[in-house]
């Protein structure tokens, strides 16, 4: 009867550090304020200022995404 011993864990496997998800919670937090506070400034602008930067209403999430989780 043949039977394995070795068992293979995956990295990251298990029980994390609990510091390590805090401060990824804590990122993921900081990141999403900075989208909504970006959404916020872009919305207070006015069609003229928006179609300076080449933006429309509609382009407003998008711009506002890209500028936080693009440049991370």
């Amino acid at each position: 009867m043949a039977y394995s011993t070795h068992i293979n864990a995956h990295k990251g496997a298990g029980l994390a550090n609990p510091v390590t998800l805090i401060e990824a919670a804590l990122d993921r937090l900081r990141s999403y304020l900075r989208y909504r506070r970006t959404l916020a400034q872009l919305s207070q602008l006015d069609n003229r200022q928006l179609a300076d930067l080449g933006l429309n209403r509609s382009m407003l999430q998008s711009t506002a995404y890209r500028a936080v989780y693009d440049a991370s």
